[in-house]
């Protein structure tokens, strides 16, 4: 057994073997900071795009073209309010039910709960980031156990698999909790830091020991490795319960800000569709026409929604993407 089949890369971004800067930017981020990035971004590139030949400020001069510009987002506005308000509709629809039904949720819940508490030996947590910790630390404290278990073998190969196996666990479980401590919900910091423990990989390392020693182990060894497996299953549906009411939380807040920006964009298209022409706005700034910085800075802010979308939907669908497995099941590549 070579070491790259016990250990493997542990951290969500170690996983995926992409850049520092593409993480951040996909999820980790605050979603306004990308959308200001963004904004910033496009009023840039359109800046540059507008001074190119022919000169955008000539096309300008016709005032059918800032009639059409904004026409168009008008349009296109009310049209992201619709989708919001479906989006909206879509997840509160999701809370709604008989009595039955939400009795059946609450009895699944308070017996997830009850086996959490089993497991920890106290009452679970109350707070999200408390309960991933919890478990986090039940498969670390077991994981340590099972390498006092295995102490006593005369099997050289699986005392070195479990001390690596081991090793993994606890440094993996480390990182976790540091970096879950102090995280509250409705940030991205607990889910984030959830998806760093690679709990799939480690309960097919269990199962592949059971059954690769099984005629090595004594009942002692077997039950600490059923132990650490239980630790490690039970944080599955812990970790894709808080990040299915994250991303509640955040399609709630992504409707209340397009909401938000959509009343200033929407003044701003009708603002320019009323007032703004080639003679009400007039000289030159930074060699620009001032009428060109104007209609930029006005495309871009009515711009704001889809930016605001596009900054949230590339975080939950990225999220939704590398999290798409429960259990003991590697989808990507870099795993295998």
């Amino acid at each position: 057994m070579t070491d790259d089949q016990v250990s493997t890369a542990d951290t969500m971004r170690e996983r995926a073997d992409e850049s520092r800067l593409k993480i951040w930017l996909l999820i980790g981020a605050n979603r306004l900071v990308v959308t200001g990035v963004v904004a910033v971004t496009f009023f840039v590139l359109f800046m540059l795009g507008a001074l190119l030949e022919p000169r955008l400020s000539t096309l300008l001069q016709e005032r059918a073209v800032i009639e059409a510009m904004f026409s168009s987002m008008l349009t296109a506005i009310i049209t992201a309010v619709t989708l919001v308000v479906t989006i909206g509709q879509l997840i509160v629809s999701q809370e709604n039910g008989p009595l039955g039904e939400q009795r059946q949720r609450m009895s699944a819940t308070m017996d997830f709960r009850g086996y959490v508490t089993e497991l920890v030996g106290e009452p679970a947590p109350a707070d999200p980031s408390a309960f991933i910790s919890s478990i986090v630390e039940a498969a670390r404290t077991r994981a340590i156990d099972l390498e006092d278990a295995i102490e006593g073998t005369d099997d050289e190969e699986l005392a070195d698999e479990i001390e690596e196996f081991v090793d993994s666990i606890t440094g993996n479980a480390d990182t976790v909790t540091d970096k879950i401590e102090g995280a509250s919900f409705g940030t991205f910091d607990v889910v984030y830091a959830a998806m760093d423990f690679n709990y799939g990989w480690k309960i097919f390392q269990v199962e592949r020991i059971q059954d690769e020693y099984e005629d090595v182990l004594d009942p002692e060894q077997q039950d600490a490795l059923e132990e650490l497996r239980r630790a490690l299953v039970m944080f599955g549906p812990a970790r894709e319960h808080v990040k299915t009411l994250y991303f509640q939380w955040e399609l709630i807040n992504l409707s209340r800000l397009i909401l938000y920006v959509s009343v200033p964009a929407l003044l701003v298209s009708g603002m320019m569709l009323t007032f703004v022409g080639d003679q009400t706005v007039v000289g030159t700034t930074f060699g620009a026409e001032n009428l060109l910085w104007v209609v930029a800075v006005a495309f871009t802010f009515t711009l704001v929604p889809f930016f605001l979308l596009m900054a949230y939907i590339v975080r939950v669908t990225t999220v939704a993407k590398r999290t798409l497995a429960i259990g003991p099941l590697i989808l990507r590549g870099s795993q295998r």
